[in-house]
């Protein structure tokens, strides 16, 4: 498994934990940036991740930004990405049983370190029931286009 994660300034001091849990656990990654806590724009890291995982250099994607809202707004632009933004333990795990989702989009100003990191390796531990849940997302990709 290989993550591609990446943040703007609100979310830089969580994408450090997120890396050194990474580290820890010995997942490989990409960091995409930000390096810094200068203000950026969060749509370029966004875009940069999501292209990432739809053209398979990742298997999956890690945004986080103060919200999460901004990087799933985004990433959801991107032709092949189900970004799920994520507030807790249950809506982590369900967006990957039920959704697929390949993008967890994470808010570093409003989530505690430790949810944030327990919701990252639940993410990623989850895999896709499949069945119903199947035709379900083989109908949002129909009716969006995406």
């Amino acid at each position: 498994m290989k993550v591609g994660i990446g943040s703007d300034h609100a979310g830089f001091v969580m994408k450090e934990a997120i890396i050194k849990f990474l580290e820890e656990k010995k997942i490989e990654f990409i960091d995409y940036g930000t390096f810094k806590e200068e203000s950026v724009n969060y749509p370029d890291y966004a875009l940069k991740v999501s292209k990432a995982v739809t053209d398979g250099d990742v298997d999956y994607g890690i945004l986080i930004c103060g919200t999460g809202i901004g990087m799933s707004i985004t990433a959801n632009k991107v032709k092949g990405i189900r970004a799920a933004l994520c507030h807790n333990e249950e809506t982590a795990r369900m967006s990957r049983l039920h959704n697929n989702a390949n993008v967890l989009c994470l808010g570093g100003r409003v989530l505690e370190e430790s949810l944030a990191l327990k919701m990252v390796e639940l993410w990623l531990n989850t895999s896709f029931e499949g069945g119903r849940h199947e035709n379900r997302i083989k109908l949002i990709s129909t009716l969006t286009g995406l």
